[in-house]
């Protein structure tokens, strides 16, 4: 299926979300897809929801969600050249590098679809489950496109305000879950999200609504990324990369060598 390439740029200021995403942990970005773009990306979903179930991966984990009714797609670089474009996307970078730096690495790119009737995962954030703490800087950050209208009673991700500041898994307060509120957004918009945000998916409690979220998560170029991706993509697919590509992904022999600055001692 042939790659469609999104817009170098749709030329706004990006510097009021960039503040918002420094000061408060998370921010929407509204309108960076077109509602027809967003629909095609759907259309295309469901799509690699039925080809990732041929090649053996199931789409329901028993082990995240309490039914069958939140269908998880992994792998979706795999599935279907429109997400390799989706990861690169320029206002998703520029967001990215305005709050983890000019060096990253893509972590991992997954679906989850919360159709009529599906429930909540456990309350985490993705920083915390990928490094010890302290948790002192963000290290870690969230793309989540809305590729439909995303609302509480939809399932709509729900975050805690401020939970960007917890430090250790101390901090975490008994009361955490009735704290969670829920990021609203039409479709076509991506929510933006510290990795030290502590969060869960929401539950659909619609007779009639899916809601489909695409979550891209990227880290600092000194973490190791959820997805080895030099095994997790086919070679055909590899081939298909550019050099930002493969540096992002670490897809080559150096991975991510060489991205770490340091000060080294002259010796005479």
């Amino acid at each position: 299926m042939a790659s469609d390439k999104f817009p170098e740029s749709d030329g706004r200021d990006l510097s009021a979300f960039q503040k918002q995403l420094n000061e408060e942990g998370w921010c929407v970005v509204p309108d960076v897809l077109p509602e027809a773009k967003a629909k095609e990306v759907l259309d295309r979903l469901w799509k690699a929801a039925d080809e990732s179930r041929k090649r053996g991966t199931d789409t329901y984990m028993p082990n995240l969600d309490p039914n069958a009714s939140n269908i998880r797609v992994f792998y979706l670089m795999a599935l279907d050249p429109i997400f390799l474009d989706l990861i690169s996307h320029p206002t998703a970078i520029a967001m990215v590098k305005s709050l983890l730096g000019e060096e990253i690495l893509i972590s991992n790119f997954t679906a989850n679809i919360a159709r009529p009737g599906s429930g909540s995962m456990g309350l985490h954030s993705d920083l915390s489950l990928q490094c010890p703490d302290p948790w002192v800087k963000p290290w870690g950050l969230n793309v989540i496109w809305c590729l439909t209208d995303t609302t509480f009673e939809n399932g709509a991700t729900l975050y805690i305000p401020g939970s960007h500041k917890w430090t250790t898994p101390d901090e975490v307060p008994e009361d955490a879950e009735s704290r969670l509120v829920p990021f609203e957004a039409k479709a076509g918009s991506i929510v933006v999200m510290d990795g030290r945000i502590w969060h869960t998916s929401g539950k659909n409690i619609t007779e009639d609504q899916d809601r489909a979220l695409l979550f891209g998560a990227y880290n600092c170029a000194f973490l190791r990324g959820q997805v080895n991706w030099a095994a997790g993509l086919s070679e055909e697919t590899k081939k298909t990369l550019n050099p930002q590509m493969r540096d992002w992904l670490g897809v080559d022999v150096t991975a991510n060598t060489g991205r770490v600055k340091g000060v080294n001692k002259v010796y005479g």
